[in-house]
């Protein structure tokens, strides 16, 4: 299988290289073409008036100075044209509900979604201010590569993945496929004279019953599948 792996946390986060090791034997060359930079929240910005430097790090990996979907467009349009499946993530936080319009992580495999090519976003919930446990991330995620991989993926659809923070070696999580939340994201601001500074708290947000966030929070691990 020819896997193409990407984030928006940046090619050297952690989150992408336990996305490697979740891949296993599954795919034991992938190709990485993910940004230079941190480029969180971006959304499905991209890079049209000004050139994008590609540094070539290895045989398969690629650092390149845009946003997640720029590389998933230089990866398939000259660095690997040839791909079965876009994997990104893991992203360092939770991509629920309305979180896929803001996400650079989604916004990926969106792109390879709007090429017809299969894929699957990954994400890993985060209760602070405990940190995240990447092995065990790992490990969840490659039981649920393991079932996605396996099932039918109508084209113009891609699967959102979103793993729950559990303790390190908890059992293996029920995995859930359900529908994104509708609600909002919490809008709340600290005005300071002419500044608003965010303050919504993520985990305080509304769900809808049975949609991502309500699974996720509850310990499952949550699987949509959105069309572009």
């Amino acid at each position: 299988m020819s896997l193409l792996l990407t984030n928006d946390d940046g090619i050297d986060a952690p989150g992408i290289r336990a996305l490697l090791r979740a891949i296993g034997e599954v795919a034991p060359s992938p190709i990485i073409a993910a940004p230079r930079d941190h480029q969180s929240g971006c959304g499905h910005q991209v890079t049209t008036t000004t050139p994008i430097h590609v540094q070539k790090r290895s045989e398969m990996e690629y650092a390149i100075g845009g946003t997640p979907v720029d590389c998933v467009r230089i990866a398939l349009s000259h660095l690997c044209p040839e791909i079965d499946w876009v994997l990104s993530g893991i992203n360092a936080g939770g991509n629920l509900g309305a979180d896929v319009y803001i996400s650079g992580t989604v916004a990926a495999v969106r792109e390879a979604a709007l090429y017809r090519i299969p894929a699957i976003a990954v994400s890993q919930y985060r209760q602070a201010p405990r940190k995240i446990d990447w092995d065990f991330a790992a490990y969840l995620t490659s039981n649920v590569l393991l079932k996605l991989f396996s099932l039918p993926l109508e084209p113009g659809t891609f699967w959102n993945v979103n793993l729950p923070h559990l303790e390190t070696n908890a059992p293996m999580p029920e995995i859930v496929f359900c529908h994104p939340c509708t609600q909002p994201l919490p809008a709340t601001y600290q005005i300071e004279g002419d500044y608003f500074y965010y303050k919504g708290e993520y985990s305080k947000r509304l769900r809808d019953p049975g949609s991502d966030v309500e699974v996720c929070f509850s310990g499952r691990i949550a699987v949509t599948q959105i069309r572009v």
